[in-house]
């Protein structure tokens, strides 16, 4: 991948550092929604998590982490750690020769490192209100290197076993929300229920503020992962559009019948939603095509954290419900529509006759879903051997933020 074969092409180099600062914002803006979420007490400790992650996956990913997702193959698993460790042999004129598009190689290392940033921050939602911090950086450094590394591997390298099998993920249906999904419902299951339960937002304001920078930054991060400007980048974008906006209003529609007032939450959820389940597909599938997937993330991820909810699960912000369900359901909706007419380099679904295809999708995310899961229940438990997982009653009673951190969203008198 680092010849300089190449030639700078600066439109698009330009176009992927624009990319990579829009899926940069999204760490702060999943915050922020995060933050709005959760109970006055607790909002401090909910952001720095999504913070965290900011600083300390690119430390990993400066280290070894890039290496491990695209150096030399080791059976089509993991790359090699070495190999670009501490970005070695990478210099000014290396090129990223894993297409035609004329990028330096710096540039795709740092568009995938926003990636591998805002992952690990996505599943903080599952389990807020009652980890460590200490565990939590325990839990953050382990999940990087033994899911998402290798998943980056396995799908995005030209190397990797699922995609050399011919498995397709556009922006990370498996990589992203799948995985930090269902890592989030065995969180869920080891840590267990809060002692605390608070279930009503505090602040809708910074919910909506969340959104909104998620929702722009996501053009970014779909239409980004073309890693060029042309025909297919623009109808990656133009999907994501339209099934966020169609997964919101049909969230917003079923919420508003069920209980009869329609919720800003709904709405603002539902688009996270329609986002999440577009990502796989999002250059890979038709206009037409995402407006289905939009109203479908609205009506199952909708029931999804209603299911949730009547089991008990005390997934805090609904982690499972709209990323895991969302990222799960993308995948295999872009099994059955797939179409080479609106990406010559991607496949036919199910509907156009690609039934090996449309198995190769179900086979890639039910493996890759179920190996997030165990291996987050397992290095949560070895977590806490070593140090305490869950916070005491007492401090959930008093509030992370001034228990763990010492500090204040809103001090008294503010």
């Amino acid at each position: 991948m680092a010849a300089a074969s190449v030639p700078l092409n600066i439109g698009n180099t330009a176009f992927m550092l624009i990319c990579a600062s829009l899926v940069m914002l999204m760490t702060p803006g999943l915050a922020f929604f995060y933050g709005g979420l959760v109970g006055r007490k607790n909002v401090l400790t909910i952001m720095i998590q999504s913070f965290m992650s900011l600083g300390w996956t690119t430390v990993l990913w400066f280290a070894f982490g890039y290496s491990m997702c695209f150096g030399p193959s080791w059976h089509g698993i993991v790359g090699n750690p070495m190999y670009y460790a501490f970005l070695h042999g990478i210099t000014l004129h290396t090129m990223f020769t894993g297409n035609d598009a004329g990028i330096p190689l710096v540039v795709h290392v740092a568009y995938q490192m926003m990636f591998a940033i805002i992952t690990p921050a996505l599943i903080t939602g599952a389990f807020a209100n009652r980890v460590t911090f200490k565990a939590y950086f325990l839990f953050l450094t382990g999940w990087l290197v033994f899911v998402y590394f290798p998943f980056v591997h396995m799908i995005w390298s030209p190397d990797g076993l699922f995609a050399k099998w011919g498995v397709l993920d556009f922006a990370g249906g498996i990589v992203v929300h799948a995985s930090a999904g269902f890592a989030a419902l065995a969180s869920v299951f080891f840590v267990g229920r809060r002692y605390v339960v608070e279930n009503k937002p505090h602040n809708v304001p910074l919910i909506a503020l969340g959104t909104g920078l998620l929702w722009f930054g996501w053009y970014g991060f779909n239409a980004g992962s073309e890693l060029r400007v042309d025909a297919v980048t623009a109808s990656a974008f133009l999907n994501s559009a339209i099934a966020a906006s169609f997964a919101a209003i049909t969230w917003l529609l079923v919420e508003w019948v069920r209980g009869r007032q329609p919720k800003f939450v709904g709405l603002l959820t539902g688009a996270v939603a329609g986002l999440a389940t577009i990502t796989p597909a999002a250059g890979y599938v038709a206009p037409s095509t995402a407006v289905v997937l939009g109203i479908i993330a609205g009506v199952v991820c909708y029931y999804a954290v209603a299911m949730k909810n009547r089991l008990g699960w005390d997934d805090a912000l609904d982690v499972w419900g709209v990323h895991g369900v969302g990222g799960f359901l993308g995948i295999v909706l872009l099994g059955i529509f797939a179409s080479r007419a609106w990406n010559p380099n991607g496949a036919d679904g199910l509907l156009l006759g690609g039934a090996s295809f449309f198995v190769k999708q179900l086979v890639a995310v039910s493996v890759c879903s179920a190996w997030a899961f165990a291996f987050t229940y397992g290095v949560l438990g070895l977590i806490a051997r070593v140090t305490r997982t869950k916070v005491q009653r007492e401090a959930e009673e008093r509030g992370l933020d001034i228990e763990l951190h010492g500090e204040e969203a809103y001090p008294l008198g503010f």
